[in-house]
């Protein structure tokens, strides 16, 4: 069992693929991009399986692939397969943001995903556009249903509740965890990254959100599972999907932490919104023993606050590192 100073048990490692993404969404970095990793910075999947089996026989027993985006990164299935072979794993999913899904989902099923994250902030295709500055929703929405036809379960659908830009979909996204089997999950927008224009007018709580929520109807609380995340998970009487509320800003759940993040370029960071992190790539590649990562992993965790720093008042500071480069 893996514990923090603070007797929290860590059983939930993030893994980063890849710092690059094929959109360009106006609450993560700007329109031109941010300068990308080279390629021999990036841990190859040797690597990642390396530390992967490291961090399951200290303890974790979630991992979840993220990025960037996943799906950009070349032969991803042959990655989850391995993953999937290791002894303690009791669960591997994914977060995309949809736009290669169609064409790939088929072969991440058959790799060992069976259950999947995907980003949509907005029902709207114009909208869509403006957010990611990129015109793929239907792109999106076709990755979505062939998830749905295979039979991935549950299907995340996480949307960054934004002020005065999707605010006025709640509702709509309220009527799909109705209609549809998707777990809709509402993330409070983070001051992450130093060009993700957050700010006070944009930011919505997720109280705002549940009060909007419940003129659908009254939203009735749903079971936890033992590796749920720090979601508030509800549903409307007779619905096929869920309700999930993520409460980063207005409502710590830092009690309950339970994860880890390893970036594309092998830093373990313990805090989404602390920017100290333990390089595991350059001991990695100088030939350091098991035991010698499995130290520095330990290391690292003595490093993780009992708490993040993020208050709406005062002003929160932002942590440095864009949110593509933590790995979501």
């Amino acid at each position: 069992m893996l514990l923090d100073p603070y007797n929290r048990r860590l059983n939930y490692l993030r893994i980063s693929l890849t710092d690059r993404c094929n959109l360009r969404c106006v609450y993560c970095m700007p329109e031109q991009g941010v300068p990308k990793l080279i390629h021999e910075d990036i841990l190859t999947y040797e690597e990642l399986l390396r530390l992967a089996r490291l961090s399951v026989r200290l303890g974790i027993e979630k991992i979840r692939l993220t990025g960037g985006e996943p799906l950009v990164r070349k032969n991803i299935g042959d990655l989850i397969k391995v993953l999937g072979e290791i002894p303690g794993i009791r669960d591997i999913s994914l977060t995309t943001n949809g736009v290669l899904l169609a064409e790939q989902a088929q072969a991440l099923w058959a790799a060992g995903v069976k259950r999947i994250n995907i980003s949509l902030d907005t029902l709207n295709p114009g909208k869509y556009a403006e957010i990611t500055r990129f015109n793929l929703f239907d792109q999106v929405w076709a990755g979505i249903q062939e998830a749905e036809r295979i039979g991935f379960s549950p299907i995340k659908v996480n949307v960054v509740a934004l002020r005065g830009i999707n605010d006025n979909e709640i509702l709509a996204f309220g009527r799909l965890s109705q209609e549809k089997p998707y777990h809709v999950r509402f993330i409070e927008f983070m001051p992450v990254g130093t060009e993700n224009g957050w700010s006070t007018e944009r930011f919505l709580s997720s109280d705002d959100i549940f009060k909007k929520l419940q003129v659908i109807g009254p939203l009735y609380p749903v079971n936890g599972q033992g590796l749920d995340g720090p979601a508030k998970r509800m549903a409307y009487d007779g619905a096929r999907g869920e309700i999930g509320l993520i409460s980063p800003i207005s409502e710590h759940f830092c009690p309950s932490c339970n994860r880890l993040r390893l970036t594309a370029e092998g830093r373990l960071r313990v805090c989404i919104f602390s920017d100290d992190e333990i390089d595991l790539r350059t001991p990695l590649r100088n030939g350091a023993s098991d035991v010698e990562l499995e130290t520095a992993i330990r290391t690292a965790i003595l490093q993780k606050p009992k708490e993040h720093p993020i208050q709406m008042n005062p002003l929160p500071r932002k942590c440095q590192r864009q949110m593509s480069k933590i790995g979501g």
